[in-house]
């Protein structure tokens, strides 16, 4: 049976009890009043056979026109018992001149009409009782709430199962609801025809330009677009954006959490959210809690955030390292507000300082170590490779060494997909840095964990923060190719499923490589679109979108692994692990030696040789040119 065909059975069940109820109760009311007065003479008996019909029929008649029948009983709500009690009003008017025309109320004791309507709502609020009981357990407390009189107009998109505790957390407020909900959309079209707490719901997504326009004749102006729980996913938010953008409305998130809940700005991550991933966190809390752990680059996107999920599990002592000031006062400052029974450490250095990377960990003494410190921005690293080796690659070897040197556990190493096929100086460093922690693994006793993965949502550098300052200007938003795809996550995914992996390999001595399921890849310009409908304007119409050409280094597509590499489930959803089979040379140390030799001298182009012995699969852009010309 489809949800539309369940949902008329259940309207007609609705009213078929509503319908009865209204029988019961005359034909109760007739008799308590007869029997009241010492009983009723034979031929009253059919004038009470007729009234009780009538009732019946004129409360069905009633119930159809002010669709009572519509409501879901487990969500009932106020605006639901004010209809009810309008429905048996209009009934009872209809009652008495259909009754006159009838029989003229010969042998109807008038005064059962009364009786008969108590009996009616008792019957009616009873049932709803029960049934939202069973849902809520708070039957009583629900019809007590009320809307603001400044509270904005919404049309609501969430999916059936879910709208019931968000229209619950939109009246806890002792204030009033925050949002008067005009409207219900089901993604999947369920309960269509039917009302959630008073709200109809009007339809699936396929509706929403035409229900947006009913609502906006209906009340002089479009209302937002409200969007709450599982409806944020990223199957239904392109479709939602369009037909919003189109009509000129602004799309908001609804949190049913907090006070009365909140109606906040849809985030760019809200874009890429997905089917949320059910993890067991009892791994990492026994990795983390009571360790000591030590985070570089702590005061970046990525570290901060890793920085902060490991606080959240009681560590015995943070320690965050960065380079940027900035960065870390504003990093130490989150993490000390949100959690102040956290013994938390700053350390100002720079992963390229061997001294200071040295010191730092050995006054820490930390059981983890999560390196996430590395030049990241592709462009910019093409010109200034020496930097970028000198951070990507010393810095990872450093922090390694100094690891093993003081006995550290573990170590987690933050990769990237631009490490596969490289074809820019930030991937191969990045590449490289996995191998030289290969190396350092197998000649002691450190644990070292590499997870790779693609694009982190709103990070510094990235493309978000780009197309939000372009967008607010008023645009052009710039594009580098209008095919490009990438792999994105946010950043609080990311973080989880790193330090997922870091629980996965324990054995000293070891290095294993995992990647993340990031998903499908996503084109850069179907996200600009995405973003700029947040702001409810229209892609090429209020905001132009121009293609600029694929800037030094960057490519079109990003893979996660090479086609040689073997990925195996690890059995935690959302992680995946890499076969290593990467031979490592003999004089490998010699040759990294003279890489970062190369780039302490600002020895630019002998740096870009030595990175491509070291890292075969990188072949600079004047390479290429060159084997192209030969070929």
């Amino acid at each position: 049976m489809s949800p539309r065909d369940e949902a008329r059975r259940a309207m007609a069940m609705t009213l078929g009890f509503d319908t009865g109820a209204a029988a019961v109760a005359m034909a109760i009311a007739i008799s308590s009043r007869w029997l009241s007065t010492g009983g009723a003479p034979p031929e009253a008996w059919q004038a009470g056979a007729v009234a009780t019909f009538t009732f019946a029929l004129v409360g069905l008649a009633s119930f159809y026109l002010l669709r009572v029948h519509r409501q879901v009983w487990r969500h009932a709500g106020w605006p639901d018992a004010v209809k009810i009690m309008q429905a048996v009003g209009l009934a009872t008017l209809m009652f008495l001149p259909v009754m006159f025309l009838w029989n003229r109320l010969i042998g109807f004791p008038r005064s059962a009409i009364l009786i008969a309507d108590l009996i009616w709502l008792a019957i009616i609020f009873l049932g709803r009782m029960i049934a939202l009981g069973r849902s809520t357990r708070r039957p009583f407390q629900i019809f007590f709430s009320r809307v603001r009189n400044d509270a904005p107009m919404t049309l609501l998109i969430c999916k059936a199962i879910e709208a019931p505790s968000v229209l619950r957390a939109l009246n806890q407020d002792q204030e009033g609801a925050k949002v008067r909900v005009l409207g219900l959309l089901e993604p999947d079209g369920a309960e269509f025809g039917r009302a959630i707490r008073g709200v109809p719901v009007m339809g699936g997504l396929d509706d929403l330009g035409k229900v947006l326009d009913l609502l906006a004749v209906r009340y002089g102006k479009t209302p937002l677009v409200a969007v709450s729980g599982s409806a944020r996913e990223r199957q239904y938010m392109t479709q939602i954006l369009e037909e919003a953008a189109n009509r000129k409305t602004e799309v908001m998130s609804l949190d049913a959490g907090g006070d009365g809940g909140a109606m906040l700005p849809v985030r760019p991550a809200d874009l890429l959210k997905r089917r949320e991933r059910i993890l067991d966190n009892r791994p990492v809390a026994g990795l983390i809690e009571g360790s000591r752990v030590f985070v570089t680059g702590g005061g970046g996107t990525i570290g901060s955030e890793l920085a902060r999920q490991c606080a959240a599990m009681n560590p015995d002592l943070l320690t965050l390292f960065d380079s940027s000031e900035y960065n870390l006062y504003e990093a130490d400052l989150a993490l000390r507000s949100e959690f102040p029974n956290v013994r938390i450490k700053s350390e100002l250095g720079d992963v390229r300082d061997e001294i200071r990377v040295q010191r730092a960990i050995k006054e820490a003494d930390p059981d983890v170590i999560i390196h996430a410190a590395a030049l990241k921005h592709v462009p910019l690293m093409e010109h200034n490779v020496c930097e970028a080796i000198l951070t990507n690659v010393g810095g990872a070897v450093k922090t390694a060494r100094a690891a093993i040197e003081y006995d550290v556990e573990k170590l987690v190493f933050v990769s990237t997909d631009k490490a596969v096929n490289p074809d820019n100086v930030m991937g191969a460093t990045k590449r490289l840095a996995e191998i030289a922690m290969t190396r350092q693994a197998r000649s002691s006793n450190l644990a070292v964990s590499m997870v790779r993965f693609g694009n982190v949502l709103g990070s510094s550098g990235s493309v978000v923060p780009l197309f939000e300052r372009q967008i607010s200007n008023g645009g052009p938003v710039t594009l580098t190719h209008p095919d490009v795809t990438r792999y994105f996550m946010t950043v609080e995914e990311a973080s989880a499923l790193v330090l997922q992996s870091a629980t996965h390999n324990g054995s000293p001595g070891t290095s294993s490589l995992y990647v993340l399921d990031m998903g499908e890849p996503i084109r850069i310009k179907a996200l600009a679109e995405a973003m700029i409908r947040l702001k409810g304007l229209v892609p090429g119409r209020d905001i132009e979108i121009r293609t600029t050409g694929l800037r030094p280094g960057e490519k079109m597509h990003e893979m996660l692994t090479y086609n040689h590499e073997e990925v195996h489930s690890v059995g935690i959803e959302g992680i995946y692990k890499v076969a290593l089979e990467h031979p490592i040379a003999n004089d490998f140390d010699e040759q990294l030696d003279e890489l970062l030799d190369h780039a302490r001298n600002r020895r630019r182009d002998e740096a870009i040789k030595a990175l491509s012995r070291l890292v075969p699969e990188y072949k600079p852009k004047h390479l290429r040119d060159r084997d192209s010309l030969i070929g």
